[in-house]
C-alpha cells in the first residue's frame, strides 16, 4: 500500500457494527426530517458527522496529489466524485480506487501510477466541466492502462435525466474505447430507488453502444442488505467506510483484473 506522510489517520471514524451504524442512520434521518421541517439548529446538531467528512475534502486531495507522485510503467487513471477520493474511509487509499490499485499492485508485484482526477461532490455536470478537461490532457500523452468513471451519485438529489444522459455521453465520447464504467450503488433508500434505476439505464445504454463494460454495482450494494446498511458506511449513513469500499473494490475487480491481464499480454508481445 502507498505510504506518505500526510497526517490522515484517526480523522474519520468508519462504522464497523451495527450499533454504530443504527447511530449513523438515526442521525440521518433526524437531519432530513429537521430540513423538512425548517429547524435549522436541530439540523446543524445532527448534521455533524457529515460537516466533519465534508471537511476532509481538502486532506483527502491532498493525499491523492501525493500520491500521483509515485511513479510505475501501469498508469491508472480515476474520474469520479467523492467515492474515488475516499471519503468515509478510514484513509483515502482504502477508497474503491485506492483498494485496486493496491490489488493490481500485488498481481503485477510492481509499484503503479496513479492519477485520481475524482471530485468530492461532483455531478456528471461537474465532471465534464472540470475533471474531463484534465483527463484529456493524460490522455494527450498517452493512454493509461486502466480507466475507471463512477459518477452520478451526485445527480440524484436533484434528477434531470436529460442532463444526466447529456453529460454522460459527453463524458465517455472522451474517455478511451476500454473505459470501465460503473453503475450507481443502491443507496437502500426507496424514494432515490426509482431515480437510480432510471440512471442506471442510461448509464448500461450509452456504454453498452460503445462497447464499455459496465460495473455491476447497484446489485452489489443492494444485495448487501441489512448487513450493508449497518456495518458498510461511514457516519453520516452516505458513504461507504473501508469495508463498503471493499465491496465497491470486489465488484469492479474481475473486470479490472482483464485489463490488467491485457496489459501484461501486449508487454509480453
Amino acid at each position: 500500500m502507498f505510504a506518505t506522510s500526510l497526517d490522515y489517520a484517526g480523522c474519520v471514524h468508519s462504522a464497523n457494527s451495527p450499533a454504530f451504524g443504527a447511530k449513523a442512520l438515526a442521525l440521518s434521518a433526524t437531519a432530513n426530517l429537521a430540513r423538512s421541517l425548517g429547524q435549522e439548529a436541530l439540523f446543524e446538531r445532527v448534521n455533524r458527522p457529515l460537516m466533519r467528512l465534508a471537511e476532509m475534502q481538502p486532506v483527502t486531495a491532498a493525499w491523492w496529489r501525493e500520491r500521483r507522485k509515485q511513479v510505475g510503467e501501469f498508469h491508472y487513471l480515476a474520474l469520479g466524485d467523492s467515492t474515488a477520493q475516499g471519503i468515509g474511509a478510514s484513509i483515502p487509499g482504502r477508497s474503491y480506487v485506492g483498494q485496486l490499485a493496491d490489488r493490481i499492485e500485488a498481481q503485477l508485484g510492481t509499484p503503479i501510477a496513479v492519477t485520481n482526477l475524482g471530485v468530492s461532490g461532483a455531478p456528471t455536470r461537474l465532471c465534464v466541466r472540470d475533471q474531463l478537461p484534465r483527463a484529456e490532457n493524460v490522455l494527450a500523452k498517452h493512454t493509461p492502462d486502466l480507466v475507471t468513471l463512477a459518477i452520478g451519485a451526485n445527480d440524484i438529489a436533484e434528477w434531470n435525466p436529460v442532463a444526466f444522459h447529456r453529460n454522460l455521453n459527453t463524458i465517455l465520447d472522451v474517455l478511451p474505447p476500454k473505459t470501465i464504467v460503473s453503475e450507481l450503488p443502491c443507496f437502500h433508500l426507496p424514494w432515490n430507488d426509482r431515480k437510480v434505476i432510471e440512471a442506471n439505464g442510461m448509464v448500461h445504454a450509452i456504454a453498452e453502444a460503445r462497447g464499455l463494460a459496465v460495473v455491476p454495482l447497484y446489485e452489489a450494494t443492494r444485495r448487501r442488505g441489512l448487513t450493508g446498511i449497518f456495518t458498510e458506511f461511514a457516519e453520516d449513513a452516505f458513504h461507504p467506510n473501508d469495508r463498503g469500499y471493499e465491496i465497491w473494490a470486489d465488484t469492479f475487480w474481475p473486470l479490472v483484473q482483464n485489463r490488467v491481464e491485457e496489459s501484461v499480454a501486449r508487454i509480453a508481445e
